[in-house]
């Protein structure tokens, strides 16, 4: 049975994986339908992602997890250094992914390959970086922790909950949340395959 931090990390790196996928399916219908994508339900997606997965499930995993590991597994070190620069990587990338994204609702067609390409380069960021958690932290964390690292890193990982692992979200972010569900399709949402693409052509 997975720790409570573990639990969480991995229904968090789960919850992430499905918005960009969601994203990256908007994304790539609106091309294919000479559209212009969903901004609305891109930029919550996005928005998402810098409130959650950058500034609360990173932090908690360089600022707990891996401080913890530090400690106990040496022999971590250079794993877990790459990771917490890809961490203040990721920060920076997110802020030229929301520019991009601006860009091409307000400039057009000019600035969609721009955007289409950040958004492949980080969707693909994502996916190597939590593969990389997946595959050599997570067993070195079972291997290496203690039960009162346990406790610290349970406390920590359960104060905050991402709501797309199932918690219901803060009153601040209920109307995020709600327009994500609505208007993002599957996996995340409940909105139509094909987004809600405008009449205007990309």
């Amino acid at each position: 049975m997975n720790p409570t931090a573990l639990h969480v990390m991995l229904k968090e790196h789960q919850a992430l994986s499905a918005v960009l996928r969601s994203m990256s399916m908007l994304v790539s219908q609106a091309r294919q339908q000479n559209q212009r994508p969903d901004f609305n339900a891109l930029r919550a997606m996005l928005f998402y992602i810098d409130e959650f997965p950058e500034r609360l499930h990173h932090a908690h995993e360089s600022q707990v997890l891996f401080p913890l590991l530090r400690k106990r597994a040496p022999q971590m070190q250079t794993t877990l250094d790459r990771l917490d620069l890809q961490h203040h990587a990721g920060e920076m990338a997110i802020r030229d992914l929301e520019h991009a994204l601006t860009a091409y609702e307000f400039m057009g067609s000019p600035r969609r390959e721009d955007f289409e390409h950040l958004l492949a380069r980080h969707t693909r960021f994502y996916v190597e970086h939590m593969a990389l958690e997946e595959r050599e932290i997570v067993p070195a964390l079972r291997q290496h922790l203690t039960p009162e690292d346990w406790a610290e890193a349970n406390q920590a990982f359960d104060a905050h909950r991402d709501p797309l692992t199932g918690h219901p979200p803060a009153p601040e972010y209920q109307a995020l949340f709600q327009r994500i569900v609505l208007e993002a399709p599957a996996p995340v949402g409940l909105g139509p395959a094909r987004g809600k693409a405008s009449q205007a052509g990309a």
